[in-house]
């Protein structure tokens, strides 16, 4: 009887929040504790904000609510939470509607005088939208649906659930509401645990993309204050590099916002990064504690809010057992919440099985099958292994492939519980590659893979994964890419053999220097000079830039071309007008410059105003049609390029040198006018090569790129575009000596020669490393039609500008033994 029961709680009793909050605590204790799941039944369901319909009640947000006394709960969640408790024990209904007004009077009363006042939120000064913060918002929307697509396959996705860590299981949630438990969280601080696939990576995705549907809703446009989540690979983080710093760096090179932007955005704290695979810093087997992912740590405790007081809001992933090993050494997450992601129950197995395969599907007897296995006399076992999303996505791939659910997941019921998991996880990883190849065949170029064939290419490309981690260890600024996850196109020529391809590639641009020097030697008539200063000088400028050329092709790893994919045709018409109209006048004073060293012996005042602009418009052109591709914050400093390329500046200034001392031999030019008119077309070069590098910019700094092989593409596109706007001025020269046709065949063929062994280094040296290991047999001749059938067939995953394993323990499974190699 309720009259024989004791009052509720007075929630009017409560003077502070904490006491309002312990005021919740004894109804749910006087209400007779009822459990987490029951409180959300009882709760009903409310419609969130971005109008979806879930929980009133989550596990998650029930029991972080309770415990957190320093902050007023919501009154939606205050009803629905007093509405459930009252209605557990029975209690009149009629009387409810009164014992909720006590309730909302209670909290009225805290919340106007002590409520405290919200400090501003981290925005810029300026209340006005912001570009750059929608453009990363669209970009970081585009990237992780292609992500979640690669992971899954499709929208099927097991019902993972997580729990605070070290609760108990009745405070666990399930993946559609990480979005509302973050936002339920006081410091933005989330540390996500988990063994090895049990989709950390496909939380940290919902996460991000969750908490960007409002923004969607309402035209891509975020509130004040309202940051937007960046997921990034902890395994690209350098040790020593400071963690803004970094975040900046990958804004700029894998969402394409310029550099001064991605600055801002991290200074101004609009930036949530969610650090996926802390596990993946380190290499594995471990010798010793993890210092590369001790030192992130550190660096993500340093990372503050934009006031400097609190610490920063961050997203971090990791393996449970390399977090126990973090945990062992004494570093940790400072100030943030844990959660674990569990195993997989068999109800949640059943049900992911029976939404894939459901009733009449022609593989639900093999649904049956597995499930007879789950409660079999080694059904522990077997449950162990299928107790992770990605475990189970093996499974059904290589059921969907033809292969015998009861032989994949035999285990004799005698055997150890680790060692039948470990057998059972082994068939599943051998026969995934398999399955893969025969439920994606090949459609186009040549016949379809060979299981066989696949699998030797992916152990390869494992192996160099494992080679560039430890490269990539070792050096204290690695080129962007060489990481232990990583698959980019131009680092991949190592494969064919080292110091082979090294060899190969130092030849061949030898070869084309040679070649090069040999069309202008003819073009300009070199041959018929006599023995003087002018023969000796021009030897000597020949073999210097021939010796400059061969030496670039030693560079332990070229950079591809950078730029942006997506520009207007527009702008990139007005960047080619106005770069035309800035060298025009320039190339005028070129070649009134040389008229007057000349003497007019060899051309008048008509050829040289004409040739000049001809020369000075085309090669404008180029350069500005190149540096429309980029803001003025993306393109390198003269300070940068001096820095970063003296030996390719000497390379251009050569080659200008050259090329002017054509007209002043022809002229026999004195010492003076010789020495005069060489260092001018030297520095004039020179400085063209400082704008041209200021351009068209490097890799690391790239912007939009919307596929891993698209800056190497650029690559030999610009150093040709180069090559060949240097022959139209080798060509202008030529024909004061020698035939249209002549001129036009040697300013062509030294033109192509010149752009392939000056400009495009980085694709040379890939096309020669992977032609070589596709004649060795390590690597499919056409390696990018592989590359994107891996992806179809769900082996790889495009992720940014890089190509990846599917999962980390395929790659670890594919990647040989010292012992092997």
């Amino acid at each position: 009887m309720i009259e024989e029961r004791p009052r509720p709680p007075d929630p009017a009793e409560a003077g502070s929040t904490a006491e309002f909050v312990r005021s919740l605590a004894r109804l749910k204790q006087w209400a007779g504790e009822p459990s987490l799941s029951r409180l959300r039944s009882l709760g009903g369901q409310t419609t969130a904000t971005d109008g979806a319909t879930v929980d009133a009640l989550p596990k998650s947000t029930v029991s972080h609510v309770l415990r957190q006394v320093d902050r007023l709960p919501r009154w939606d969640f205050v009803r629905a939470f007093v509405t459930a408790c009252f209605h557990y024990c029975d209690y009149p209904t009629e009387l409810i509607p009164g014992e909720l007004e006590r309730w909302r009077a209670a909290r009225t009363a805290l919340a106007k005088p002590s409520a405290p006042v919200p400090e501003p939120p981290p925005t810029p000064a300026v209340s006005t939208p912001d570009p750059a913060v929608e453009l990363l918002t669209r970009r970081v929307v585009r990237e992780e649906d292609r992500a979640r697509k690669g992971l899954l396959g499709g929208y099927n996705l097991a019902a993972l659930s997580f729990s605070l860590y070290g609760d108990t299981g009745e405070t666990e949630c399930d993946l559609h509401t990480i979005g509302r438990f973050f936002g339920d969280l006081g410091l933005r601080r989330l540390l996500v645990v988990g063994e090895s696939g049990a989709g950390k990576t496909v939380l940290a995705i919902e996460l991000v993309l969750q908490l960007l549907e409002p923004v969607l809703a309402a035209g891509g446009r975020l509130d004040q204050g309202q940051l937007v989540p960046v997921r990034l690979s902890a395994a690209r983080w350098t040790l020593g590099r400071p963690f803004e710093a970094w975040l900046a760096e990958q804004l700029a090179q894998d969402f394409g916002l310029a550099a001064r932007d991605a600055q801002r955005l991290v200074r101004d704290r609009r930036v949530l990064p969610v650090v996926d695979g802390l596990d993946e810093l380190d290499p594995e087997p471990a010798w010793g504690p993890p210092r590369r992912a001790i030192g992130l740590l550190a660096e993500l405790n340093r990372y503050s809010d934009l006031s400097g007081r609190r610490p920063g809001a961050v997203v971090v992933t990791c393996r449970a057992d390399r977090h126990a090993e973090l945990r062992e050494a004494g570093a940790g997450l400072d100030n943030a919440a844990r959660v674990h992601l569990r195993n997989l129950t068999g109800q949640q197995i059943g049900a992911y099985l029976r939404t894939r395969w459901p009733d009449g599907h022609p593989y639900g007897a093999h649904r049956e099958a597995i499930q007879g296995a789950l409660s079999g006399p080694a059904g522990k076992a077997v449950h162990a292994a299928l107790s992770t999303p990605w475990r189970l996505v093996l499974t059904v791939t290589a059921v969907e492939s033809g292969a015998d659910p009861a032989g994949l997941l035999r285990v004799d019921p005698g055997l150890d519980t680790g060692e039948g998991v470990a057998r059972i996880v082994r068939r599943l990883l051998e026969a995934y590659v398999p399955a893969a190849t025969v439920l994606t065949p090949r459609t186009a170029h040549g016949a379809p893979y060979q299981a066989e064939q696949v699998r030797s290419w992916l152990v390869h490309l494992a192996a160099h994964l494992r080679w560039q981690a430890a490269r990539g260890a070792e050096a204290d600024r690695p080129p962007p890419g060489l990481t232990a996850i990583d698959i980019v196109p131009h680092l991949l020529w190592p494969i064919g053999g080292r110091r082979r391809v090294w060899a190969l590639h130092c030849l061949v641009c030898a070869l084309f220097a040679v070649i090069a020097m040999l069309a202008y030697w003819t073009g300009s008539g070199a041959d018929d000079a006599v023995a003087g200063p002018e023969r000796l000088l021009t030897l000597t400028l020949m073999a210097g830039w021939v010796a400059i050329a061969t030496g670039l092709s030693l560079s332990p790893w070229p950079a591809a071309a950078g730029g942006r994919s997506e520009v207007p045709r527009r702008r990139r018409v007005i960047g080619g007008l106005l770069g035309a109209l800035a060298g025009t006048p320039v190339g005028v004073l070129g070649g009134l410059a040389g008229l007057v060293l000349t003497e007019g012996k060899v051309f008048g005042p008509v050829f040289a105003v004409a040739a000049g602009g001809t020369g000075g418009l085309v090669l404008g052109a180029v350069i500005g049609l190149t540096a429309a591709g980029q803001r003025g914050a993306e393109r390198m400093t003269v300070l940068e390029v001096f820095h970063a390329e003296p030996f390719t500046l000497l390379g251009f200034g050569l080659c200008g040198a050259i090329i002017g001392l054509v007209p002043l031999r022809l002229a026999h030019a004195g010492p003076l006018p010789l020495a005069v008119g060489v260092s001018g077309t030297f520095a004039l070069a020179f400085t063209l090569g400082v704008v041209f590098k200021i351009a068209t910019g490097g890799w690391s700094r790239d912007a939009e790129l919307a596929h891993p092989r698209e800056a190497l593409h650029r690559n030999p596109t610009i150093g040709l575009a180069f090559g060949l706007t240097g022959g139209v001025g080798a060509f202008l020269a030529f024909v004061m000596n020698t035939g249209v046709v002549e001129s036009l065949v040697c300013a062509l063929v030294g033109g192509v020669t010149f752009g392939l062994s000056f400009g495009a280094i980085a694709w040379a040296r890939t096309m020669i490393g992977l032609v070589v290991a596709a004649m060795r047999g390590l690597l499919p001749l056409r390696l990018w039609a592989f590359l994107d059938w891996a992806c179809e067939a769900r082996l790889l995953r495009v992720s940014g500008a890089t190509y990846q394993f599917r999962h980390r323990e395929l790659q670890d499974f594919l990647t040989p033994s010292d012992g092997d190699r």
